[in-house]
């Protein structure tokens, strides 16, 4: 298995996990919220009711954003390589190593440390479309394109 394909494989692991602790998040809430309407009456009640409801929608969105990037994970060929940045590139810059997908947290691989990146992002729209070689600045940090995978 190829690195880009361990960091496509990870971080599709990653937001697995997260769609599923936001599922169970919320099934725990509606659970929570039956047996409450079950015992309980008055303003308590109603308070208790409505914090749950706000915490579940919080949930829910951030559910909805897992579900988003996992989509856009999902559209990516890992074995697929090309001669210019797009989605689904693992860029090496002279700098850091970037996988072009959806905006993830750090991961390491070995001792490589990788960062997922949106194509919309500074870093990300500076990358798109361009060749090893390629050199930009982005907040004041120069980087050059070393590989592309």
């Amino acid at each position: 298995m190829t690195l880009k394909q361990q960091i496509h494989n990870q971080y599709l692991q990653l937001v697995q996990d997260k769609i599923d602790v936001f599922q169970d998040m919320i099934l725990a809430l509606t659970e929570d919220s039956k047996n409450d309407a079950k015992g309980s009456a008055g303003d308590k009640h109603e308070t208790t009711l409505s914090m749950m409801h706000i915490e579940q929608e919080k949930i829910t969105r951030k559910l909805k954003e897992s579900l988003e990037q996992k989509v856009i994970l999902d559209k990516i060929d890992p074995s697929q390589i090309t001669s210019k940045v797009a989605l689904g590139s693992l860029v090496r810059t002279n700098t850091l190593i970037v996988y072009i997908a959806t905006a993830l947290p750090k991961i390491a691989i070995g001792n490589q440390n990788i960062f997922a990146i949106s194509p919309q992002s500074p870093l990300g729209s500076q990358l798109m479309g361009n060749q090893i070689g390629f050199s930009f600045e982005v907040n004041n940090s120069k980087f050059t394109i070393e590989n592309i995978e």
